[in-house]
């Protein structure tokens, strides 16, 4: 008889799981000792590829001639060797080469206007015109009276030869010849009285037709038709200025004249550019023609004037612009960028950029300056790279890393 456990209502009854068979557990022993070579192998993979992409990055930096080690990141320039022009500079104003305020030389009522507002007008082009009917008659009178002492001379002159007849023949006195002979002589003074008022009322016809005086541009209309005009009035009708060619006037430190004074006694020509208020773009390009002949004791500089054609009318009297001088040219200069200059305690100095992607303070002289660029008088040759951008960092010997270059005129590139 078999005895059986007894159980309680409330304990579950517990089953017996199935052991696994000796395959799956040989499986799962295996798949154990194979996951850390999995691992190892994904690691080893991860630095390949890292190194595979550095040496790659190393390629392209190297066939780009950038260093591949690390370093401040510069700017370089190179310097280049061609002529540098010397300018002086000054502050300046256009002035019309000529400005005539046009006047009426007559009384009268003013009945034409014969130019337009800013209308350029040439030399003796018709302006305006006064009433002319009071000058007209003026001179038919003036004439008139001509025409009569011109008779009474001519019959004087024929009693002359009468008088001079009876006289020969002792008929009359010397007396009566003699005021015959007064009395000719008069009426050929009163004869000219009459054509010189003859001319003047012509003078006074032509003036009341105004014509320009000069070729120029006309300024605005400061009387209308229909207004009396005088001879003695002040703001006159209209004013010309002259605008081809037209004048600058500009100032220069008086230590700066013994060179300009030494070009202008030889007779070489100075040109002249004249730039906009922001001093960046050319407007013209003239010549200096005069230097005052004294210098401004409170101020220390001198005036000078210069010519410009003006042919496309870009300037405009008392327009304000930034004179160039130009005084000499050197050739063959070391050029570099303004930018590339340093300055501190012992002077002026750049930063060289050497072949071994470092850099060495390299003392130099400033020429003179142009715009972006400067001379270099001593301290650097052709081919030398400069640094321009990035300087902050740099000391001598700090290794530098040449970003992509700011081209400098034809020759700026990074250091070899």
């Amino acid at each position: 008889m078999t005895m059986h456990p007894r159980t309680s209502p409330s304990e579950p009854r517990r089953v017996d799981a199935p052991r696994p068979s000796e395959r799956e557990a040989h499986v799962r022993r295996a798949t154990r000792r194979r996951w850390p070579w999995l691992v190892a192998l994904g690691l080893l993979a991860a630095v390949y590829g890292l190194r595979a992409t550095r040496a790659r990055q190393s390629a392209s930096t190297e066939a780009t001639g950038k260093p591949v080690g690390p370093g401040v990141p510069v700017v370089a320039a190179t310097a280049r060797q061609g002529d540098m022009p010397v300018y002086l500079s000054g502050l300046g104003s256009v002035l019309a080469f000529n400005t005539v305020t046009v006047k009426s030389r007559v009384d009268g009522q003013l009945v034409r206007v014969a130019f337009q507002e800013g209308q350029l007008v040439h030399q003796g082009d018709l302006l305006a015109e006064i009433d002319p009917r009071p000058f007209a008659a003026q001179l038919e009178q003036a004439e008139g009276q001509l025409a009569r002492d011109q008779a009474q001379l001519k019959d004087a002159q024929i009693n002359l030869v009468r008088f001079r007849e009876l006289l020969a023949r002792q008929l009359i006195a010397k007396q009566q010849l003699d005021t015959q002979s007064a009395t000719v002589a008069q009426f050929v003074g009163t004869v000219r009285v009459d054509q010189a008022t003859i001319d003047n009322a012509r003078l006074q016809l032509e003036y009341a037709h105004i014509t320009a005086p000069i070729t120029g541009r006309v300024g605005l209309r400061l009387l209308d038709v229909g207004n009396m005009v005088h001879a003695s009035d002040p703001n006159g009708l209209l004013v010309i200025t002259q605008l081809q060619p037209i004048a600058v006037v500009f100032t220069l430190p008086e230590d700066e004249l013994p060179p300009v004074m030494k070009k202008l006694t030889a007779g070489d020509p100075l040109a002249v550019e004249a730039y906009d208020r922001a001093n960046r773009n050319r407007i013209a390009t003239g010549s200096l023609l005069t230097v005052d002949n004294q210098i401004d004791q409170t101020t220390g500089t001198t005036r000078l004037k210069a010519v410009f054609a003006n042919e496309d009318g870009v300037l405009f009297p008392n327009q304000f612009v930034n004179v160039h001088l130009l005084i000499d040219v050197r050739k063959g200069a070391v050029i570099v960028p303004v930018a590339a200059v340093q300055r501190g305690p012992q002077g002026t100095f750049v930063y060289l950029v050497k072949p071994d992607h470092t850099v060495d303070v390299r003392p130099v002289t400033v020429g003179p300056t142009t715009g972006t660029d400067t001379a270099i008088e001593t301290g650097l040759a052709p081919d030398d790279a400069v640094v321009v951008d990035g300087v902050e960092k740099l000391r001598a010997g700090t290794p530098v890393q040449v970003r992509a270059p700011e081209r400098n005129g034809a020759a700026a590139k990074p250091a070899a």
